[in-house]
């Protein structure tokens, strides 16, 4: 049986972006499978970070949320070590992507409400491209394979190589180490 894909693309307004963000949903941890009342998803930006560990969450998003900690972390952050609660709770990413029971810490960071941190771009496949000034990301799960731009190169030039290439680049060649004039 293949299994079943979940994934997204974001891609960017107005150029390339150095900060790559989204807008990711957050509820209380549920098992939806269970049946039950579902808890409200609340819509926050949300920035990837492949620098991050794990996932954490601001208090705007804890206290539109209703979120209740369920323990204490140490954390280590850009200043520094600190002991942060953590929280129980659920992730969706757009296109229906979600996570159910992911353990986030809290913690505060400029131009986002979540940061989406290693725990959950491990769980699939994650790629950036910056094709004609357009940044776009993309997310998978489960993973398709890996994506090897040298491997890709060299598999290339065998193609090339086996063709001899185009008429327009062989003569460049050609050219290039002074064998300009044909053999007959």
């Amino acid at each position: 049986m293949e299994p079943q894909f979940l994934s997204f693309t974001t891609t960017s307004v107005g150029g390339l972006v150095n900060v790559l963000k989204n807008r990711c949903g957050i509820s209380q941890a549920f098992d939806p499978s269970t049946g039950g009342a579902v808890p409200q998803v609340i819509e926050f930006d949300a920035i990837w970070d492949t620098g991050a560990t794990d996932s954490v969450i601001t208090q705007s998003v804890i206290d539109a949320c209703g979120l209740l900690p369920v323990g204490m972390a140490q954390v280590q952050g850009v200043h520094g070590s600190s002991i942060q609660e953590v929280f129980l709770v659920n992730i969706y990413l757009p296109n229906h992507v979600a996570f159910q029971s992911v353990h986030v810490t809290k913690g505060n960071f400029p131009g986002a409400d979540i940061l989406i941190g290693m725990d959950i771009i491990n769980m699939g496949d994650f790629a950036v491209t910056n094709k004609d000034g357009i940044t776009k990301f993309s997310f998978s799960m489960p993973s398709r394979g890996h994506i090897d731009f040298v491997e890709q190169d060299n598999q290339q030039m065998v193609v090339t190589k086996q063709h001899g290439g185009s008429k327009k680049n062989r003569k460049k060649r050609h050219k290039a180490y002074g064998r300009d004039k044909h053999r007959r």
